[in-house]
C-alpha cells in the first residue's frame, strides 16, 4: 500500500487561509478530493492522510466527513484544543472514528518558541496515547532543540516531524537543522515525513541536489524505516508540479534503498504508523 502521508484539502476563505500571501495567491482556490485523486492515481499511490491546515474542530470534523465519501483518504490528522478542560471528552468522542489517526497543532506559527513545553499543552499530549493516535510535529529549525525535549516526555507516544522541521534550504545553511534532526533522530518513538521541501527552497530555481542533500541526512539519521513520503500538495505547488515534487523522492529512493526499504517509506510506514485501514 503506497500513501502520500501529507497533504491538504480546503475550501478556500481569505478569512480562514491569512497565510496564503500574494507571493501563494495560486492557492486561493478550493482544493478538494476530485482534484487530488487523479493525482495519487498517476503517480501510484493507493491512498492518501489529510492533515489539517486551520485550528478548528470544524475542519477536523469536516475532513473525516471527506474521509467517509471517499475511501482513497485512509487517514485524518486532525486538529483539536490540547489545552482544553473538556480534552479527554473530545477525544473520547472524536476518537469513535477510526479515520482519525492523529492530531496536529501549528506550533511553527505560535509566538513562543518554548510553546511545545507548557504544561497545558504537555497535559493534552499524554492523552494522546489512551486513544491510540499520533501527534504531528509542525515546527521551524529553531524548535528543534525544544522538540527533542518535548519528545524525550513521551516515550511511548508516537510522533512524526512534518517536513523535516522545514531545512533552510534557500539559505543553504543547514549546520543548524542537521544538529537538530540528529538529536530529535535518537528517540526510537519518532518518525520523520519527507515532504514539504521544495517550499523551503527558492520556488523558482531550485535544484534537485538541495533537496537530496536533505534527503541525506534524514535517511541517515532516521533511516528508511522511520521516514515517510508525503507531497504536502497543493502547497508544494508553489514551488513545482506534484510528479515534480514526488518524483525527486521516488527517484532518490529508488538510487539509495533497496527495493523493501523504498516501498517502506512510500507507504508501509505510514500505514504502520498511522493505524490506516485497508
Amino acid at each position: 500500500m503506497r500513501i502520500d502521508a501529507h497533504q491538504h484539502f480546503w475550501k478556500y476563505e481569505p478569512r480562514e487561509y491569512g497565510w496564503i500571501d500574494e507571493s501563494m495567491r495560486a492557492l486561493r482556490r478550493d482544493f478538494l478530493p476530485r482534484d487530488l485523486e487523479p493525482l495519487l492515481k498517476a503517480n501510484g499511490f493507493d491512498g492518501c492522510v489529510a492533515v489539517q491546515a486551520r485550528q478548528s474542530l470544524e475542519e477536523t470534523l469536516w475532513l473525516l466527513e471527506l474521509a467517509k465519501q471517499f475511501p482513497f483518504i485512509r487517514g485524518v490528522v486532525g486538529w483539536v484544543d490540547l489545552r482544553a478542560e473538556d480534552l479527554q471528552a473530545t477525544l473520547a468522542t472524536l476518537s469513535k472514528n477510526r479515520k482519525l489517526v492523529g492530531v496536529r497543532h501549528i506550533v511553527q506559527s505560535e509566538p513562543d518558541d518554548q510553546f511545545l513545553l507548557r504544561p497545558d499543552f504537555l497535559r493534552g499530549i499524554g492523552m494522546l496515547e489512551e486513544f491510540a493516535l499520533a501527534y504531528d510535529i509542525l515546527i521551524y529549525t529553531k524548535h528543534l532543540r525544544v522538540a527533542a525535549k518535548f519528545v524525550s516526555k513521551f516515550p511511548r507516544q508516537k510522533f512524526v516531524l512534518d517536513h523535516l522541521a522545514k531545512p533552510p534550504i534557500k539559505s543553504g545553511k543547514l549546520d543548524e537543522w542537521e544538529r537538530g534532526i540528529r538529536e530529535i533522530a535518537k528517540f526510537p518513538n519518532g518518525m520523520a515525513k519527507v515532504s514539504g521541501l521544495a517550499t523551503e527552497a527558492d520556488w523558482t530555481t531550485w535544484r534537485p541536489e538541495q533537496i537530496r542533500a536533505c534527503l541525506d541526512v534524514a535517511l541517515e539519521c532516521f533511516g528508511a524505516q522511520r521516514l515517510m513520503i508525503g507531497s504536502d500538495w497543493p502547497v508544494c505547488t508553489v514551488a513545482g508540479t506534484y510528479e515534480r515534487v514526488v518524483g525527486l523522492a521516488m527517484e532518490y529512493l529508488r538510487e539509495r534503498c533497496s527495493a523493501e526499504e523504498a516501498e517502506a517509506v512510500l507507504g508501509g510506514n505510514a500505514a504502520r504508523f498511522y493505524g490506516l485501514q485497508g
